[in-house]
């Protein structure tokens, strides 16, 4: 059964995987700067036999794997880009570089890919039609993925289905996150400038104060929330910064906001957008500042399709009956894999990579943040199976 033999390949394949992942994460790069990571990744996919196109979007990797059999073309994608964050692990495969670590397993991601590309070279007989493997840059809001689209890498050839999967550090090893639709949220970032007049903080009457301006809008901002959106729909918006004055005596001229919003229904990404720019206007005339508003869409929400979240669902729980496999997952954090899934039906995997015991248990993004590599096998495996038999039920 060939679910058995790629899990048998995937163990025996550690120490590749390891070996890959650790110098990643060596060597982080931030957003269409992974050009050591794209060296590495055209290094073992040309000693694979394959043909690597690079610069794609700047740094990033595609390459085609056609099988024996004639079939449709499925996409797997692998986000390369580390973050601008200290690390604190003290681990000896840590950051070698101040201030840049993979705070999100995107090394893990890299390894995985290089490492099913290895396991489907020797299966290419059985495959039916060809894998794209796209290594991607730039994921982590500098919109990588919409810009490897809009360079065509959808086409040439046409992929019929996209797979792709996150290490997940929120669940611990053997749980899967496989829900049929909305995963993953749309988001979109804003910055808000409030001008006021200024004044002596004891003459508050002779100035617009924008600080009080700015704490209204926040206040109404929420109210998006709880009385223009559907209760049973999910929807966020946070304010996260804040930014105002220099002295306790001074009441400033201007207040800046800044913050993100998050929703899975468009319908209700139109309905945010709207009211976003109705409360912060009407309230900011109210108060008597000006407000000027920057809304920037970043990614629509992860969508997968229903088919082919319950068949990866159904193989896992066969290759791995002690698995976790939820179907009702979703989280309001964003992924610009949205931007393929926009174009071709596929499926989004998060697979949980927690250890409570090792300690391997940070959230991402965090200076401590590190995933038990126990996690690499299973995960190669998993996504090497499934684009194998993921073409079997495509039209």
């Amino acid at each position: 059964m060939i679910q058995e033999y790629l899990m048998n390949e995937a163990r025996e394949l550690f120490p590749y995987t390891q070996s890959l992942r650790r110098d990643f994460h060596r060597h982080p790069e931030l957003g269409y700067q992974e050009t050591y990571s794209s060296s590495v990744i055209v290094r073992e996919l040309s000693g694979m036999g394959l043909v690597p196109q690079t610069g794609v979007a700047e740094t990033g990797v595609v390459t085609m794997l056609e099988g024996g059999e004639p079939g449709p073309v499925v996409l797997l994608r692998f986000d390369m880009d580390a973050l601008p964050v200290e690390e604190a692990t003290g681990a000896e495969y840590a950051s070698e570089f101040p201030g840049r670590m993979h705070a999100c397993g995107h090394d893990g991601h890299m390894a995985i890919g290089l490492t099913v590309a290895r396991m489907l070279t020797h299966h290419r007989n059985q495959l039916k039609g060809s894998i794209k493997f796209v290594f991607q840059p730039a994921e982590e809001g500098l919109n990588g993925a919409e810009r490897m689209v809009e360079q065509g890498v959808m086409e040439n050839p046409s992929v019929d289905a996209a797979l792709a999967l996150h290490l997940w550090n929120e669940k611990p090893i053997g749980w899967i996150g496989a829900s049929p639709g909305p995963l993953m949220a749309g988001s979109a970032i804003f910055d808000i400038n409030l001008t006021g007049r200024g004044g002596h903080g004891a003459i508050p009457h002779q100035a617009v104060d924008p600080v009080v301006t700015a704490a209204q809008v926040i206040l109404g901002l929420q109210t998006i929330i709880s009385r223009n959106i559907p209760p049973l729909e999910g929807a966020v918006i946070s304010v996260t910064k804040v930014h105002a004055g220099e002295a306790f005596n001074i009441i400033p001229t201007k207040v800046e906001l800044g913050g993100t919003l998050r929703w899975y229904a468009d319908s209700v990404k139109e309905k945010l957008f709207e009211r976003f720019h109705q409360v912060t206007q009407g309230v900011s005339a109210t108060m008597g500042c000006i407000a000027t508003v920057n809304l920037q869409m970043l990614t629509p929400a992860v969508i997968n399709d229903p088919g082919i979240a319950e068949l990866a669902g159904s193989i896992i729980q066969q290759m791995y009956p002690d698995a976790e496999i939820d179907r009702q997952f979703r989280t309001m954090g964003s992924e610009d894999f949205a931007f393929m899934m926009q174009k071709v039906p596929g499926c989004y995997l998060l697979i949980g990579s927690a250890n409570d015991a090792l300690g391997l248990n940070f959230s991402h993004h965090h200076p401590m943040f590190d995933f038990d590599e126990a996690v690499l096998p299973r995960a190669s495996a998993i996504l090497a199976a499934l684009a194998m038999q993921v073409p079997d039920r495509l039209p």
